[in-house]
């Protein structure tokens, strides 16, 4: 059974870090594309960014500079370091992946090329 759990998530002052972590399990490999997406109340759900096997990462403009996403193939561990937190990054974070590659071969965080997610975790970012 394909399972993707977060954790990490919690409160932090503006301009604050936080390193939110997933683990993924029960795929028959590791998948082509993982990525973080998060939802604020009263909002749709957004991508965050998104990471390949090899590294290469896409980030959506509001973060890009501030996070880093990253993951470990070995044992499927999806990582997302957040810095210069501002309050609007506040929103539960959820972790993705795709048991398919991505058309065109570039993993992208669109949430609807995602097929399976977990339950979140909450960051809270105070100013």
């Amino acid at each position: 059974q394909i399972q993707l759990a977060e954790s990490g998530g919690g409160s932090a002052q503006a301009g604050g870090s936080l390193t939110l972590s997933c683990a993924a399990s029960g795929f028959r490999y590791s998948p082509p594309c993982m990525a973080w997406f998060r939802q604020a109340p009263g909002k749709e759900r957004q991508g965050v960014a998104a990471i390949d096997r090899a590294g290469r990462a896409n980030y959506v403009e509001s973060v890009k500079g501030r996070f880093t996403i990253s993951r470990d193939n070995a044992d499927d561990t999806l990582n997302l370091h957040m810095s210069s937190l501002k309050s609007e990054d506040t929103a539960q974070y959820f972790c993705a992946a795709r048991d398919t590659p991505p058309f065109g071969g570039e993993c992208h965080p669109h949430v609807y090329e995602y097929n399976y997610s977990g339950q979140g975790t909450q960051v809270t970012v105070s100013s």
